[in-house]
């Protein structure tokens, strides 16, 4: 006789557990404590085995039996209920583990093993950190774009379009590593595309006329803050590195017997070592550094720990305090500065010029031939570019990148 409500509610405990049967191999156990549990016996390959379904009244008279149904499917198609069962288990634990920010935390260790740049690692777990809230815990395998476009239009609303489409990128990537690793079947954010506004590009504010470039190389030189800062932004126009790249350059990277700063691919925008000659007024910079920070593995350490360099920020403060605002020069500025003088000169190969920038060329034939074919004029283009920089500095007037004294 089927099982009711009102019999299960009727039952009381004994001093031995005892059974009320449902049909089917369903059962309830009333256990002495007064407890009710859901028990189903089945034999599979000759043995006689028993299902768990849980607890009265959490689990209901209608559901215990809907699991009886499906275990009897299982036992019908064959298969083991315990061990479908398991295996249900197991897919929902994988599920857990395979959510969004699990594996995006496991992209970017294997970028940290890969020896990206630490500054480059910050910057992308900022970024993700934007979409853990509304999807870190769902399984990456179960999102869709629409989930993916509300986390972007939350940084959208902010004004924040670069940052938006960033992370749509980030996103693209993230997909991909979870498809070669067995997780998801696609990259929805594919289908995202154009669903973004567009940023209009910006470009780092620098300064172009020679004239206004020595009266900033006077104020450089005449800084009154901290020693080592003043020699950084001294360097900063006459090697025009990235800004990153020096503020963790080490002195271990110099040779100053052959001239040369080599910054190792880990420091690198394009994870290429790259080699920056250094002209006899740099060597006098660093000469002037040395006693002051040479004890220590930087050329610029914070002056908080000497076990970190200098942070983001430092150098485009200092350009702040000489009176210069964030519209009219930057410290990654001084590149474009370089650039467009440079090529005005009109005496340098453009090749030579876009090597010593570290801007490498795509094709790896060609990136071949220019790695080897202009360090010899580059070597002759920065003692030039320092000749030039002194010649401003001294308020030299400039004809056809000659110097004329006043």
């Amino acid at each position: 006789m089927a099982l009711t409500v009102t019999a299960i509610n009727a039952a009381k405990p004994r001093t031995k557990p005892y059974k009320l049967a449902d049909g089917l191999g369903l059962y309830i156990l009333i256990a002495p404590t007064g407890g009710r549990l859901w028990r189903m016996n089945y034999r599979f390959l000759g043995q006689q085995k028993t299902l768990s379904f849980g607890s009265y009244p959490d689990v209901s008279l209608a559901k215990a039996r809907e699991k009886r149904s499906a275990a009897r499917e299982a036992l019908a198609d064959g298969r083991d209920p315990f061990e479908v069962r398991k295996a249900n288990v197991r897919e929902a634990k994988a599920k857990l583990e395979e959510t969004f920010k699990a594996i995006a935390v496991e992209w970017l260790s294997r970028l940290e093993i890969e020896g990206r740049a630490p500054a480059t690692l910050q910057k992308l777990r900022w970024l993700l950190d934007l979409s853990y809230p509304l999807i870190g815990n769902r399984p990456i395998a179960d999102l869709t774009a629409l989930e993916l476009l509300e986390v972007l239009r939350k940084v959208e609303v902010r004004g924040r379009y670069e940052t938006a489409n960033r992370l749509r990128s980030t996103f693209g990537t993230i997909f991909r590593y979870a498809i070669v690793t067995g997780r998801a079947q696609r990259d929805v954010s594919v289908d995202l595309r154009g669903a973004l506004i567009t940023p209009k590009p910006t470009h780092r504010a620098a300064i172009l006329d020679p004239k206004a470039l020595g009266g900033l190389l006077r104020a450089v030189d005449a800084h009154d803050g901290q020693p080592a800062v003043r020699i950084a932004l001294k360097l900063l126009p006459h090697m025009f590195p990235r800004p990153g790249e020096l503020r963790m350059a080490e002195w271990k990277e110099f040779d100053l017997e052959a001239a040369v700063w080599t910054i190792p691919p880990e420091k690198t925008k394009m994870r290429r070592p790259h080699k920056v000659p250094l002209t006899e007024q740099v060597l006098e910079m660093l000469a002037e550094l040395e006693p002051i920070t040479g004890g220590g593995a930087y050329l610029f350490p914070s002056i908080r720990s000497a076990e970190r360099p200098i942070t983001d920020n430092t150098l485009n403060a200092a350009l702040r305090r000489l009176g210069y605002g964030k519209d009219e020069v930057t410290a990654h500025g001084f590149r474009a500065t370089a650039s467009t003088l440079l090529n005005e000169m009109g005496k340098w190969h453009p090749d030579a010029i876009e090597r010593q920038l570290a801007h490498v060329e795509s094709n790896d034939v060609r990136r071949a031939y220019a790695r080897g074919a202009h360090w010899d004029e580059r070597v002759k283009m920065m003692q030039h570019w320092s000749d030039y920089l002194d010649g401003l500095q001294a308020g030299a007037k400039i004809l056809k990148g000659k110097f004329r004294q006043r």
